[in-house]
């Protein structure tokens, strides 16, 4: 989040925060513990498609900070529904979907160095305890995904450096 309201900022493009778009529901399930599952995190991903399409659609330029740790999860943000997988008996048809041009940038870290970060964060509804899940759950991205990774020892100006340097 941190990294992404400065991104957005330098170069004066829209920030969204896709943990402000949880539904009540999910919040709940984590400030209990619980990690999410698929079917908690699917719709929030659908909704946070649909919130990129509508920016990008109307020639605004988006920077999202999001948890978007499998590969599935980021093809729902690039194509909504269609990008989900299928249920065990589902057909879809075929039909022209609005895909968002996606760069994942993946803040790579330890365990210890991400936990530390998280028990220093105050009010929020993730409890620390939850990071092992979400390291359990993480696919980092890899080719032909459009990513770069970059390591969060490095300082947040060194971070935004590559960042920029990046889309160029």
């Amino acid at each position: 989040s941190t990294v992404g309201a400065l991104l957005a900022s330098e170069l004066g493009w829209k920030f969204y925060d896709a943990d402000d778009y949880h539904p009540k529901e999910n919040r709940m399930k984590m400030e209990k513990g619980i990690p999410l599952n698929d079917q908690d995190r699917i719709p929030w991903l659908c909704n946070l498609h649909d919130i990129l399409l509508r920016d990008v659609t109307s020639g605004q330029h988006v920077v999202l900070a999001c948890s978007a740790l499998k590969k599935t999860y980021r093809d729902i943000l690039i194509r909504g529904k269609n990008g989900a997988p299928l249920k065990s008996g589902e057909s879809r048809k075929e039909e022209k979907t609005a895909e968002v041009q996606l760069l994942v940038v993946h803040l790579s870290g330890s365990f210890e160095v991400i936990s530390g970060r998280l028990h220093q964060r105050k009010e929020h509804f993730m409890p620390p305890a939850l990071l092992q899940s979400q390291f359990d759950t993480l696919e980092p991205p890899s080719p032909p995904e459009n990513f770069i990774q970059i390591s969060v020892d490095k300082s947040l100006s060194e971070i935004i450096a590559v960042i920029m340097e990046t889309l160029k």
